[in-house]
């Protein structure tokens, strides 16, 4: 890894806001996902949750977003499934909604963990994260259509709590746990390496300060090995 990667890589990270995130709602096309996930990054959001309409779709789809390299997508066939996942981790639940309850977006306070529920396009968010959110939010809207694309407004609301995030110094300090940092140094500067860890079984190594590998001999043997070769030692 050069210097100038290991620097961007680092950089990026620095920024990661692990307690705010978006959730997807019956997912069904991989590209609508594949958008979501483009401008979490953009905005410095680490992970993504993606409710499939069906396990079959969860994984022909699942994986296709799982090649995105710098964000964790979390696949779920329940929404109940996905929301008590986040409650778990301390998020305000706020879902897109035009009820009479729902709120303009940007008078939500989104310096706390947060979690936005995106509903379907077509039919809007289900009844069980309705009932589960604790916010209805709604984009103000003064033209003919009463919504937007659902990855258009995912950005709308994102770039919000960006704003108000930036405002309160919460990009300013470095907030992704050492694992995880570690993870995405190994697999963004080494790639080939984690994906011959990956296929052979091997737990990721080191990265040094300097952006290099540090791991055991015996890890360097095994590397060299194929496949085949592998399986049969394992074995």
């Amino acid at each position: 890894m050069t210097p100038e990667r290991l620097k961007r890589i680092n950089a990026m990270l620095d920024k990661r806001q692990p307690d705010l995130t978006v959730c997807m709602e019956g997912v069904h096309k991989s590209h609508n996902l594949a958008a979501v996930v483009r401008t979490a990054d953009a905005v410095g959001v680490s992970d993504v949750h993606a409710i499939w309409k069906s396990d079959e779709m969860e994984v022909r789809g699942g994986s296709a977003a799982g090649s995105q390299n710098w964000i964790d997508v979390h696949n779920y066939t329940t929404t109940k499934a996905a929301i008590d996942e986040l409650k778990k981790q301390g998020m305000q639940i706020l879902v897109t909604n035009l009820s009479d309850s729902a709120v303009d977006f940007r008078e939500i306070d989104y310096t706390k963990p947060t979690a936005i529920i995106l509903g379907q396009e077509k039919f809007g968010a289900s009844d069980v994260a309705l009932a589960m959110a604790d916010q209805d939010i709604v984009i103000p809207m003064v033209g003919m259509v009463q919504s937007l694309n659902v990855s258009v407004a995912s950005s709308v609301v994102l770039y919000e709590a960006q704003r108000q995030r930036q405002i309160a110094g919460m990009y300013d300090t470095a907030r992704i746990d050492d694992n995880r940092r570690q993870r995405f140094l190994f697999e963004g500067g080494h790639p080939i390496f984690a994906e011959a860890c990956k296929r052979k079984g091997l737990p990721y190594p080191v990265i040094d300060e300097e952006g290099q590998i540090i791991a055991s001999e015996p890890w360097w043997e095994q590397m060299q090995m194929t496949q085949a070769a592998w399986k049969a030692l394992d074995n």
